[in-house]
């Protein structure tokens, strides 16, 4: 059995425009090295009215518990401007030690890196469990047939993980830095205020629905959520977007639109968090709609065996003692965690979804090393 180069899976990885949602050629090409280290490997390909088909890969090497994954996505966010990017960003090219391309850092290399992980530890014998791998073409996307739809798979299939490694990019500056067990929830609101439209000169043929909107968002934003608690930092409401479709100076528009997004904690639950949102808009006296959409719920892992392994295993490469954070975005973690303890762990995140994104080439070979003490660890 081979061992796996990490930066030359890195590159490889990176040299196959994925731009999301991946089409799957990514994913065929990490199947086939998956494949030579003695993975089952299963390409999944969900669909739903009005979405672009999204294909996935679970693959598992061994049927013995515990299940040990690693979760990841294949496809990137687009480059923006080309001329912007002093490299080409699918080159995949290596400039002063490190690697640049579009998933760089957000996520191919820590996939690679795990890859070329597994590739060691086999070396030393058949582990004491399983090995897998959840991999998504639909996590930068609107992630609807991505790992949600693996998941609801795996229990259709009586396919179980025990604990999760998600390799997204957690380091702020410098590799060893944090450890994501636990991420805020996300809530979006769609506010609509209906008026109606008239002529600028004559008010009182019409209803102005921009005052109201005006007040409702005020009272939104009047006082903070909450102070946040030891575990999660302060839930925090955004107002994203104000429109009233109206392009003419001397018409009163008929509705007014506005999109906020509340990332919360867990002093929240979406439900009990929309009622307080209910009552602060009530207070404007002002009769409007809202829609409502849930992309994630917060969640934290409880200190265990599995945050325990992957601290032990930064501390000794790195020498660095990782803060156990709750920082950030959502991540797939997001439905991970209803299934199994999972923490997140990658590189370091400074240039994702930036211009000429890169990554240190030692940071990819101290990763692969971190991933196969987790390995020894878990699976003894």
């Amino acid at each position: 059995m081979a061992l796996v180069d990490p930066i030359k899976l890195s590159q490889d990885l990176i040299r196959h425009p994925s731009v999301t949602p991946d089409n799957g050629d990514t994913l065929d090409l990490l199947a086939s090295e998956l494949a030579a280290l003695g993975f089952k490997c299963e390409k999944l390909t969900f669909e739903e009215e009005g979405t672009d088909p999204v294909p996935n890969l679970y693959a598992r090497r061994g049927s013995a518990e515990p299940n040990v994954c690693f979760a990841g996505h294949t496809d990137v966010v687009p480059v923006g401007a080309l001329k912007n990017w002093s490299v080409d960003p699918f080159a995949a090219e290596i400039r002063d030690g490190n690697l640049f391309g579009r998933g760089a850092s957000d996520m191919k290399s820590a996939i690679a890196a795990f890859v070329a992980a597994v590739s060691r530890f086999l070396e030393t014998g058949n582990p004491n469990g399983s090995i897998s791998l959840l991999i998504t073409g639909d996590e930068e996307g609107p992630a609807i047939n991505g790992t949600k739809k693996v998941l609801d798979w795996m229990v259709e299939n009586g396919e179980k993980i025990d604990m999760c490694v998600v390799g997204e990019p957690t380091n702020p500056m410098e590799l060893g830095q944090m450890v994501k067990v636990g991420r805020r929830g996300s809530l979006h609101g769609m506010l609509t205020i209906e008026g109606i439209q008239g002529h600028v000169a004559y008010p009182d043929r019409a209803k102005n629905p921009i005052p109201a909107l005006v007040a409702v968002l005020a009272e939104l934003e009047k006082e903070p959520l909450d102070n946040g608690n030891d575990l999660f930092q302060p839930s925090n409401l955004e107002i994203v977007n104000v429109e009233v479709g109206n392009d003419s100076h001397n018409v009163i528009p008929a509705e007014a639109h506005a999109r906020f997004n509340v990332r919360f904690n867990n002093e929240f639950s979406p439900e009990s968090l929309q009622a307080e949102l209910i009552r602060r808009m009530d207070r404007a006296g002002e009769d409007y709609k809202i829609d409502w959409w849930v992309s994630g719920d917060s969640f934290l892992t409880e200190k265990g065996p599995l945050s325990d392994a992957v601290a032990r295993a930064v501390t000794s490469v790195t020498g660095q003692t990782p803060e156990l954070s709750t920082t950030g975005g959502t991540s797939d973690a997001r439905f991970i965690k209803d299934m199994c303890p999972v923490v997140e762990f990658g590189l370091v995140g400074a240039t994702m979804h930036k211009i000429d994104e890169h990554v240190a080439v030692s940071d990819i070979e101290s990763l692969t090393q971190i991933y196969e003490l987790i390995l020894a660890e878990l699976l003894p």
